[in-house]
């Protein structure tokens, strides 16, 4: 397993807080898309694996049709997507994601963070080079009919796919359910989503992730404490989708 792997293996898809939060980033995304691709679920791909997202993360039916409607009234906030890039202290590189409706706050906000903790924001391009844009997609694996993942990475190299494997998840219950996750290139996306609804499996998410393409950065017990400190204050920000970062898991460190 590759790169893709081992990142996700500490990230996990990590869910937002708690579920107002989780529903609340993603009414923001869907209204995105609908701005982008308009209200059309059959044409909008990139609306089509949200919606898949919010019903699997159990989104009630009537947040999603208010998020889609949002796009529609001239009335509400035009939300944009923004990245944020900048280092942390020990000279850890962070991008940050964000969707918002107010810019200016969004910046002040993201800046007193780094600040605070003794980073600084940077300048677009400043850290974003030392990752890769690629597009992510899990589908729902049917225990009575396993997919041969192996067999499946075959079939979806020549849609610019860069990674496939097995994932497993453990619910509140102790369930552990499997899933696929798929890695592409960024500009994939379409014919790649494509051809998991035309093959017939079922699409739990699609989006995207940035990926380390340098070598993750090995800190202290201590400095890891502070680190983190910087990424939920970040991740606790309503306007802040996703943070990602060089510092190399606690469970790689030496």
């Amino acid at each position: 397993m590759g790169r893709a792997f081992e990142f996700r293996k500490e990230r996990k898809l990590k869910r937002w807080g708690h579920m107002a939060r989780t529903f609340t980033k993603l009414g923001k995304e869907i209204t995105i898309a609908v701005k982008q691709g308009g209200p059309d679920i059959i044409g909008n791909p990139r609306l089509r694996a949200l919606v898949a997202e919010a019903k699997n993360e159990s989104m009630p039916k009537e947040n999603i049709e208010r998020a889609i409607k949002r796009a529609t009234e001239k009335s509400q906030g035009d939300f944009k997507e923004v990245i944020f890039e900048g280092y942390g202290p020990f000279g850890i590189a962070y991008l940050v994601e964000a969707a918002t409706d107010n810019n200016t706050r969004t910046v002040a906000n993201v800046r007193s963070y780094f600040t605070k903790c003794g980073g600084t924001l940077g300048t677009s391009g400043s850290v974003s080079f030392m990752f890769d844009h690629k597009c992510v997609f899990r589908i729902k694996e049917d225990p009575a009919k396993p997919i041969d993942v192996d067999e499946l990475e075959l079939d979806l190299i020549d849609f610019g796919v860069d990674e496939v494997y097995e994932e497993e998840e453990e619910d509140e219950d102790e369930n552990v359910t499997k899933s696929i996750v798929i890695y592409g290139a960024y500009e994939s996306y379409g014919q790649i989503q494509k051809y998991i609804e035309d093959h017939g499996y079922e699409l739990i998410s699609g989006g995207f992730d940035w990926l380390p393409n340098v070598d993750l950065k090995d800190v202290t017990a201590e400095q890891r404490e502070t680190l983190d400190k910087l990424t939920n204050l970040l991740e606790d920000d309503d306007d802040v989708t996703n943070v990602y970062t060089l510092m190399k898991p606690a469970e790689d460190a030496e």
